[in-house]
Formats: C-alpha cells, sequence, structure tokens
C-alpha cells in the first residue's frame, strides 16, 4: 500500500517570503544579473501561455521577465538565483515523523509536491532529515496538483498503480485530486499527523 505525502505544510513548515520578487531580485543581484526598475511589474506579468493543469519552471518564469525588460541572462544564474530565493529554514511538522515510518511499514512511500523553483523540494527534505522512496514535484513532472497526471507521475515513480494510492496533505482544493485515479485522500483537518499510524494499520487490514 503506498503512500505519498505533501511536502509544505504537510510535512515540513516553511518560512515564505511576503515579497517574493524581491527575494528574487535580491537573489540576482547578488550574482551580477542586472534588475529592472520595474521588476516587481514584470515579475507579476504572465509571459507565456501555460497550459491547464501545467506547471511551468519557476526560473524560465523569471527569465522571461528579465527578456520583457531586455535581460538576457545566463540561465544556470537564474536558476540558482531562484532557488536562493525560496531556500528557507524548515521545520518539521509533529508527528511527521512518526507518520512516515509508519507508512513505511505498509508499503512505499513518496512525497508529491506543487513546487515551481527545480531542486527546493529535495532540498527541503533533505534538511528536515525526511527519508522517502521518491520525490515527485509538479516542477519536475509537469502538472501540479489536482491533476490526475501529477498522482500517475508519483504512482509510476514508485512503482504502484494510481488506484492503490493514499495521499495525505493539507489542502483539499489540490490533494484531493488522487480520487480521481482511484485512490484515497487523507486531509489533515480530518486526520492529523499523529493518528495516521492508526488509520494506515486499519486500512491495511481490510
Amino acid at each position: 500500500m503506498p503512500t505519498t505525502f505533501d511536502l509544505f505544510g504537510t510535512l515540513v513548515a516553511a518560512e515564505r517570503s511576503d515579497t517574493p520578487a524581491e527575494a528574487v531580485a535580491d537573489a540576482l543581484a547578488d550574482r551580477g544579473v542586472p534588475v529592472p526598475d520595474d521588476w516587481t511589474v514584470a515579475y507579476r506579468e504572465p509571459h507565456e501561455a501555460v497550459p491547464e493543469g501545467a506547471e511551468q519552471p519557476l526560473p524560465d518564469h523569471v527569465a522571461a521577465a528579465l527578456a520583457s525588460r531586455g535581460v538576457d541572462a545566463d540561465g544556470e544564474l537564474v536558476r540558482e538565483a531562484t532557488l536562493a530565493a525560496f531556500d528557507r529554514p524548515v521545520a518539521v511538522r509533529d508527528g511527521a515523523r512518526k507518520a512516515v515510518v509508519a507508512a513505511r511499514e505498509h508499503g512505499s512511500v513518496g512525497v508529491l509536491s506543487n513546487c515551481s523553483v527545480p531542486g527546493l523540494a529535495e532540498r527541503a527534505l533533505e534538511r528536515a532529515g525526511l527519508d522517502v522512496d521518491a520525490v515527485v514535484t509538479s516542477v519536475g513532472c509537469g502538472w501540479r496538483k489536482p491533476d490526475p497526471r501529477a498522482f500517475a507521475a508519483v504512482a509510476d515513480a514508485l512503482d504502484a498503480e494510481p488506484e492503490s494510492l493514499v495521499h495525505v496533505g493539507d489542502d483539499p482544493s489540490t490533494d484531493d485530486g488522487v480520487e480521481a485515479v482511484g485512490g484515497r485522500a487523507v486531509l489533515l483537518a480530518e486526520t492529523p499527523l499523529r493518528e495516521l499510524p492508526e488509520l494506515l494499520e486499519g486500512r491495511a487490514c481490510r
């Protein structure tokens, strides 16, 4: 019985910048990338059409925003700056470690996270010291929860069928998407992490 977890807000709590455009601007400037005077406006503007349910990598958006103002920046610097802008300390949420251990007793364990910054989810897990079998992000697979293709991607990464997934998350608007592929959603508002071991034990015994 494979179990997947949302990451931010479920397994870990992370600081979030109230001014992401400024955070990205500072990180770009630190790397010698010229920042346009109207950067906040450029950052908020859409620069590429994104299909419904798809994820646009944030470095691509940042590069497009710079290009819209005549700045041709090195792609690697943009990727480094974008990661640095959102790479903040994380804290493991109460009950998360025990929940992951309990899930592993019943099968493989994965993380499925809506995250547009390449490498951010992996770095958060490393900092938190949480070990899982697979990490699938929206930026990695191309699709954001609740799109069924996101859940299909994490099932594939775990060598499992989508309908066998138990997905644990804190946001009904995204994490409920597992039900569209036949899996079961466990929402923290209804089942806190500390109660997950008992729930999984009961499900495994059915």
